[in-house]
């Protein structure tokens, strides 16, 4: 039973959605039925699970498609995001499927850069506060208990736009003049969307200690945009007005994993492929408006430390391939001015995740 529980903390509590760099990938893909089996089997009866995520990545590198533009880095014009988020998961077990999910997450960016301020000077913008709060039930298509080799489980929540989607900070203009603005897209703490977040959690076991393990989660957000400007407290360009990138879209977002894990006493050792990103268009509602649409893969390794009723982890995904795609405004320049044109998005060689899971 030891091995199910290590197992739910690893995928269901490293799984956390967040940015990426310029590729704007909020924390709000958390946890759920963490720890079910030892609460039932343990204290024969339906309990708490509470989870503490967090997440650190510095992005820096940026790229057009999935070439890097090395030019950015080498003459000091590059985009460096440093982003720190913790998530405060809370689910209660209702009885041996189902079970409900809180997630509140709180997030510290910073972010610095020449062209958003007066292009010779590096400056630097910050937003600090409550992300987008997101509420979710789950249910185990098998039975959690019984020792079935193969355990499924689906998600379907709601995603409320509690974080501060029109974040201001000051933009340098010359060495006397500031200017007062929306930040930076990938550093506002919310999208200003109500979401539907979508789940599906298996794992198969192979033997007591060897199995493997599938995580998909997809935020649909039917909001197309959300008003908030990208000129950064100036008046947008025409080019901008023209294309439909004055004003931020609020986009969907996904995550997929997939990945092998081996127990050894007390620990839990994983390593698999991740995929997360923003898709250029949405399943519902519209795609207009300013968005860097793309994705990461990442080969992820983890390493899980269960004693008593709690759950210690750290999760390092390293990123092997980053693709920054067309999004809508990019086609609309496209096909006004006859010369294709995408544009481009800084990413992260690698992010830091880690927390601890606890059953009461």
């Amino acid at each position: 039973m030891k091995i199910i529980v290590l197992l739910y903390a690893l995928f269901f509590f490293v799984q956390q959605p967040a940015a990426q760099g310029c590729i704007a990938i909020r924390s709000n893909g958390g946890s759920c039925a963490a720890g079910m089996d030892a609460l039932l089997e343990e204290k024969k009866t339906y309990g708490w699970v509470v989870a503490v995520n967090n997440r650190y990545f510095r992005s820096f590198r940026h790229f057009i498609g999935k070439e890097e533009q090395k030019q950015r880095v080498a003459l000091g014009t590059e985009v460096v995001n440093h982003s720190f988020s913790s998530e405060i998961g809370l689910t209660r077990h209702l009885d041996r499927r189902w079970s409900l999910s809180l997630f509140v997450p709180l997030t510290a960016n910073e972010r610095s850069s020449l062209y958003e301020h007066d292009g010779k000077k590096r400056n630097t913008t910050r937003s600090f506060g409550l992300g987008d709060v997101r509420m979710a039930a789950y249910y185990w298509l098998t039975d959690p208990v019984q020792h079935n080799r193969t355990k499924f489980q689906l998600g379907l929540g709601l995603k409320l736009p509690m974080g501060d989607f029109r974040y201001l900070d000051y933009f340098q203009r010359n060495d006397s003049t500031k200017v007062l603005g929306p930040v930076d897209q990938s550093i506002q703490l919310g999208d200003g969307g109500t979401g539907i977040t979508t789940e599906v959690n298996v794992y198969h076991l192979f033997t007591k200690k060897t199995g493997l393990y599938a995580n998909g989660y997809y935020l649909l957000n039917p909001r197309e945009q959300n008003g908030v400007s990208t000129a950064r407290g100036g008046v947008p360009s025409a080019a901008s007005l023209s294309y439909g990138s004055d004003v931020m879209s609020v986009p969907d977002q996904f995550m997929f994993r997939l990945g092998g894990q081996l127990s050894v006493e007390e620990f839990t050792f994983s390593a698999g492929m991740r995929i997360e990103g923003i898709p250029a268009k949405d399943i519902v509602g519209g795609s207009n408006g300013f968005r860097r649409p793309g994705y990461v893969l990442s080969a992820e390794s983890a390493v899980v430390y269960s004693f008593h009723k709690t759950q210690l982890y750290i999760s390092i995904p390293f990123a092997v391939q980053r693709n920054r795609t067309q999004s809508i405004p990019d086609e609309i320049r496209t096909q006004k001015t006859g010369s294709y044109f995408k544009g481009d998005a800084a990413f992260a060689d690698y992010s830091l995740n880690f927390g601890a899971v606890f059953s009461l």
